[in-house]
Formats: structure tokens, sequence, C-alpha cells
């Protein structure tokens, strides 16, 4: 992991817990209404998700979140992020928030559920959710 990203991954623990909690209580949510401990239909996870971010007020924090980690790098975003694509997006495993930078693209995964890739790929809660920041 490159200095830019471990310095986006700290900012990110030390100023957005709440939204980390935000998103692991969303996911908790989602699989409450789940037939078991795994969902076989990726939108069964994405539209839920998406849904309860929005509703706990969640999804409005992240492009926030994207420009402390962008300010944490020591660059600034050319323009304002929003709660949508480019800039944040809701995928089967969480929230992914990306920036375009100087040095490359920065992209923050927050991730809540894992893949499990079997014949039917299913999608698992994770323990916790997993922060991963890397600059591509």
């Amino acid at each position: 992991m490159s200095e830019p990203s471990r310095a986006a991954r700290r900012r990110i623990r030390r100023d957005h817990d709440t939204v980390l909690e935000g998103i692991d209580a969303c996911a908790d949510r989602v699989t409450a209404s789940w037939d078991g401990d795994a969902a076989t239909d990726r939108a069964d996870v994405v539209d839920p998700l998406r849904t309860e971010l929005e509703s706990m007020g969640v999804l409005a924090r992240l492009p926030n979140v994207l420009v402390d980690a962008v300010d944490a790098t020591g660059h600034a975003l050319p323009a304002s992020p929003v709660a949508a694509p480019p800039y944040v997006a809701v995928t089967s495993r969480g929230p992914v928030l990306r920036a375009t930078i100087d040095p490359g693209r920065l992209v923050v995964r927050v991730d809540a559920f894992e893949v499990v890739r079997e014949s039917t790929p299913r999608y698992r809660r994770l323990e916790d959710v997993r922060l991963a920041v890397s600059l591509e």
C-alpha cells in the first residue's frame, strides 16, 4: 500500500468511523430480510443496501468521505463529488468511492459482503466491514 493510500485510510478511520459503522448497520438490516445466511441474487444485496444507505443518510455522507480521503493524499478533486457514479457506487460488496487525482485513481472500498464463487455466486455478510484504499 502506498503512503498516500495509507494516509487516506487513516483519515477515513479517524474522521469517518460513524460512516463505517452506518454501513455496517445497513448491511445488518439487509441480511435480516434474507432466508438463510446468504443471498444468491445480486439484486438482494445491491438494491436493499442502496435503500438502507439512503434511508439512514449514509449515502449522502460518502462524498465527504471521498473529499477527505483525497485531501489526506495531498491532492484535491477538480469538482465536488456526488453520491452517484463515477464518484460513489453501491456494489454487491458494499460502497465504492472513486476519484481521479494527479497520480492516478484513488479507490476506497468498504466491503460489507463477500462474493463466494460457486456454480451460483453467493453473497455472504462479512463479520465487520473491511476498508480498502488503493491508488491505481
